[in-house]
């Protein structure tokens, strides 16, 4: 993410401090370890539970750590909507403290889409967004590719799917400095009448905006074509983009598990694993989820990251400065700026 922008509010990050597979463990050595490097994180959760774990940590009563009370979690198997009568659930706290202006950003772990309707009735959305998408960066041939929705609608709109486009084109634009990214449509076939009855619905919106000037619309693309980086932009619904997400992820673990049992079948393989096993160990940190840490819910009027419920400790630290990166790079009040000179892409 690109530096500039100006400095952020200078407040601590709200960490759901009880939410993923986990619990507090991970979430807690996470902030320890961010704390570390000076960052201001505000732990959300159980406080009897928060001050033990973090009693595991000589030092950590230095650091600028500070517990927050939140008496309620939603679990991984509890329903999204279950945010709306659970007050006390550490989500929304954590995002009650971003919308007071006590804290910069929130951090999940926990149910994603607990985390997304939480910050979206807290928060609020920004102007001309008819739903959020989580956005995430995935690496390619030229660097990355950014993706959504992955994981926040599974049922969706056409012109939600239009809306995103244009939304992650400004982001692009405002954050990264691509002034004409590409936007791809993900579909079975790069032909223009390929795809369900949502994806052609979705290609003829996308492609009046393009002709309108209000997009840069590649086409369709397909699954080969994310990690190519065929296009800048690849927008499909939550559901899709999901299986595409943790597809990537799990057969990047096999792929390497796979390079790990060749590099140790012979003497001569080994050695050869010494020579390359610090351009390795490149390769594995861009493929790893953990070294991102969490993905921007993207559309609502605040900071607010989602990671995976398995996330370990090194994704927490991550997704914490990701997310008061994202701050001091003024990232809400420059996409406000860039939607409000923007043309509306399919308004619902």
């Amino acid at each position: 993410m690109n530096a500039e922008g100006g400095a952020g509010s200078g407040l601590p990050v709200a960490l759901d401090a009880a939410g993923g597979d986990f619990g507090a463990l991970p979430n807690v050595e996470g902030a320890v370890a961010a704390a570390r490097t000076g960052l201001k994180v505000l732990l959300v959760g159980d406080r009897v539970k928060l001050h033990a774990e973090l009693g595991k940590y000589p030092g950590s009563a230095s650091l600028p750590l500070e517990i927050v009370e939140a008496g309620d979690v939603i679990g991984m198997d509890d329903h999204a909507s279950d945010v709306r009568g659970r007050r006390d659930a550490s989500i929304n706290v954590a995002n009650r403290l971003v919308k007071e202006g006590r804290a910069s950003a929130v951090v999940s772990m926990g149910h994603s889409g607990a985390s997304m309707a939480s910050s979206l009735l807290t928060l609020g959305r920004l102007k001309g967004v008819d739903r959020p998408a989580i956005l995430t960066h995935l690496p390619s041939r030229n660097g990355f590719i950014t993706m959504l929705d992955v994981g926040a609608n599974a049922d969706v709109k056409p012109a939600y799917l239009a809306q995103w486009a244009g939304l992650a084109s400004t982001y692009l634009k405002v954050v990264e400095d691509r002034q004409n990214p590409s936007v791809g449509l993900l579909s079975i076939g790069e032909e223009d009448h390929k795809g369900n009855a949502l994806t052609l619905e979705v290609h003829a919106l996308l492609r009046e905006a393009a002709r309108r000037g209000d997009l840069n619309f590649h086409g369709n693309v397909e699954g080969r074509d994310i990690f190519q980086g065929t296009t800048d932009i690849v927008v499909t619904d939550g559901f899709t983009g999901n299986i595409a997400l943790k597809l990537a992820e799990g057969e990047a673990k096999v792929l390497f598990g796979w390079v790990r049992d060749a590099l140790g079948t012979s003497l001569l393989s080994k050695l050869g694993g010494l020579l390359v096993r610090s351009s390795l160990r490149g390769v594995a940190a861009r493929l790893d989820p953990s070294t991102y840490g969490a993905s921007l819910l993207i559309g609502v009027n605040g900071l607010s990251y989602i990671g995976h419920g398995s996330a370990d400790a090194r994704a927490v630290k991550n997704a914490l400065l990701r997310a008061d990166r994202a701050d001091q790079t003024r990232l809400i009040a420059r996409l406000k700026e860039g939607l409000e000179t923007a043309a509306p892409v399919g308004t619902d």
